[in-house]
């Protein structure tokens, strides 16, 4: 199993290049499908581990409410609205916004957990919000010019922004409540359970929706789904509970403000996204506040 220290590497890898892959996917699955697809092969390859392994598929009866909220809001409510948002506007920005989800839990956790972010997390927050302010202002321009009734250019509307944002709340309560009410048992188990419940939400949506699965599925859609399920879905999530853990809420959200910089390089190299200079430099802020937060958790505790 990965050190606390490496796993933030590794997920940068997996959720980054999650964005392009899950760009892909939507290019011939409905997105609620797309959702409910990844999220119960996540289900099924994890169920199938932990039987491998022997593990008790039933949690504890003290487990079930973290699974619950885990389930409907780090699950549920944030893969269906980062689905959309990449619907609304560029990968790329999608992905940066979605990760404001570190300031907000930061916030949350000060809030309702007394976890004060120390000298270096504070730079780190101040650099990752300052880079997220600069991804923002195009999208506040053209809201600001369609409001005066001139054109709004393509990818710049007002659920490009919201969505993402709506993501990145959800996850940061999921993230905060976790690390208040942390579920016992195994986190394989406790993962699968997580991911079934937001594999049934959007199952159930896609229903409601109507939608229907492509008849024809072209290879670079396989591929995608496949790193989707197998490596940001059943691989990462498992993660990233191992990582909040072993550390506080706020450090552990902080060591992903890498994610939307490798989640920008793949889409410009796998969809063709473009950043523009001013992307660039929020880009470069929010990389700064990540390295600083996984300087923070790679470093060794202090001898007793």
């Amino acid at each position: 199993m990965l050190r606390p220290g490496l796993i933030p590497p590794v997920l940068a890898i997996a959720w980054g290049l999650n964005w392009p892959a899950v760009k892909t996917m939507l290019t011939v699955i409905p997105p609620f499908s797309a959702r409910a697809l990844g999220l119960g092969l996540g289900v099924a390859l994890l169920a199938g581990l932990a039987l491998l392994r022997r593990t008790p598929l039933w949690p504890q009866r003290g487990a079930w409410p973290a699974i619950w909220v885990g389930g409907l809001l780090t699950v549920a409510v944030f893969n269906i609205c980062t689905a959309f948002a990449q619907l609304t506007t560029s990968t790329s920005r999608a992905a940066v916004l979605t990760f404001t989800m570190p300031l907000m839990s930061a916030g949350l956790a000060w809030w309702l957990l007394g976890d004060r972010p120390d000298r270096r997390s504070q730079v780190a927050l101040a650099l990752g919000g300052l880079g997220v302010a600069m991804l923002a202002v195009p999208v506040l321009q053209a809201l600001a010019a369609a409001a005066s009734g001139a054109s709004q250019a393509p990818g710049t509307s007002l659920w490009g922004l919201l969505l993402p944002l709506g993501a990145a709340l959800a996850w940061a309560l999921g993230t905060v409540a976790t690390k208040r009410w942390p579920p016992p048992g195994d986190r394989i188990v406790l993962t699968a359970w997580q991911l079934g419940i937001g594999a049934l939400v959007a199952a159930l949506a896609a229903l409601a929706a109507g939608e229907q699965l492509p008849a024809v599925w072209p290879l670079r859609v396989q591929v995608a789904l496949a790193w989707h399920v197998l490596i940001a879905t059943a691989v990462a999530y498992v993660l990233w509970y191992r990582l909040l853990a072993s550390a506080t809420a706020t450090v552990s959200s902080l060591t992903t403000l890498a994610v939307p910089v490798v989640g920008v390089l793949g889409a410009m190299a796998l969809v063709g996204d473009r950043p523009s200079a001013t992307d660039w430099v929020g880009f470069i802020l929010v990389l700064g506040g990540a390295a600083l937060a996984l300087l923070r958790v790679s470093r060794p505790p202090p001898a007793v």
